[in-house]
């Protein structure tokens, strides 16, 4: 951790930054002004120096798309290898704000600089808002010297973006730290295609969720769809229902497909073992990976990156099992 020098702040729209229109809250340019306004009104707060840039068309975090995210990505690189700034600040709004915090993880492995995601549940200005706690607090984070990486910031509290969810829709802590399990070892080198100088593709990549009585026919629909990867939310410790063979066959079909499929759980703690039953061992079987105590934010974000990055299915296949910045570990 070094001293911050210059901070590049990227405001992507988002609740902070929304304000009234015809057809509700939506986002607004200007924000810049109101956010030099508020801090001339606390002097005290000790900041170096800042910049600021809107990524028009500025959006709800709703619309966000992976398609956005290199764009993200490239504004991130520029701000510190062009612009000479040694700290990047987004502002983004909460409903996916999980999503790209985890996304960029992966698409910036070897940034050097600290990178952290805010926003607020109430626009700035709103009664009782956090916009004004969170952005000054995360500026001051920044200030004091954090690591390189991506953090996302709230409240007060710091967590990393593979490892945390949005679980709540209302008040001041919309994000909690998730207990996920199911350890791997941490990859000693990664491919020079996932540096983050290197230029990346979008990936299409699904997710679909298991229930009681899912049958095969929409998982081969996605899987026929032309998707590269499927995230298979499963239920426990990695199980589905193996007795179907019709599922079990349209997940053979997305092997030979070469479709990666990677199971993690629906359950908020722990995670999948695929071993362990069963029901999880004949989805291995089948070409099922396992994601381990993966998050569906981080494991989205991962598959983007690998697949991104041109990486072949079965190199795909053996760095999803193992940690490249936390997600796993």
């Amino acid at each position: 951790m070094t001293v911050t020098q210059h901070i590049k702040v990227l405001y992507t729209g988002g609740t902070i930054g929304m304000q009234e229109s015809a057809n509700g809250l939506a986002p607004a340019s200007g924000f810049e002004q109101r956010m030099r306004e508020q801090l001339a009104e606390r002097p005290e707060l000790i900041l170096p120096h800042w910049s600021f840039r809107e990524l028009l068309p500025l959006i709800d975090s709703a619309n966000m798309t992976p398609v956005y995210w290199q764009r993200l990505r490239e504004a991130i690189i520029e701000a510190v290898e062009k612009d000479g700034c040694d700290a990047v600040l987004i502002l983004h709004g909460t409903d996916t704000l999980a999503y790209s915090a985890a996304a960029m993880s992966f698409q910036l492995l070897g940034l050097n600089v600290p990178v952290l995601f805010t926003g607020s549940m109430l626009p700035a200005g709103a009664t009782d808002s956090d916009a004004w706690e969170n952005l000054n607090g995360a500026l001051l984070a920044l200030a004091a010297g954090e690591a390189s990486g991506v953090q996302l910031y709230f409240h007060g509290e710091l967590l990393a973006p593979t490892r945390c969810a949005k679980v709540r829709s209302f008040g001041r802590h919309p994000f909690a730290r998730l207990d996920r399990q199911g350890g791997a070892k941490r990859v000693s080198e990664w491919p020079t295609a996932l540096d983050y100088r290197q230029p990346k593709q979008v990936a299409n990549v699904a997710v679909l969720p298991l229930v009681p009585g899912f049958s095969a026919q929409p998982l081969l629909a996605v899987i026929d769809s032309g998707v590269q990867a499927l995230v298979l939310e499963c239920f426990g410790s990695g199980t589905g229902p193996c007795d179907s063979a019709e599922f079990m066959a349209a997940l053979a079909h997305a092997q030979a497909r070469g479709v990666v499929v990677v199971a993690i759980t629906q359950c908020h703690e722990g995670g999948v073992e695929l071993d362990i039953y069963e029901a999880g061992s004949r989805l291995r079987g089948v070409g099922v990976v396992s994601g381990g105590g993966m998050t569906r934010e981080a494991a989205f974000g991962k598959l983007q990156a690998l697949l991104g990055a041109g990486l072949p299915a079965e190199e795909v296949r053996r760095l999803l099992e193992l940690d490249l910045c936390g997600e796993l570990i």
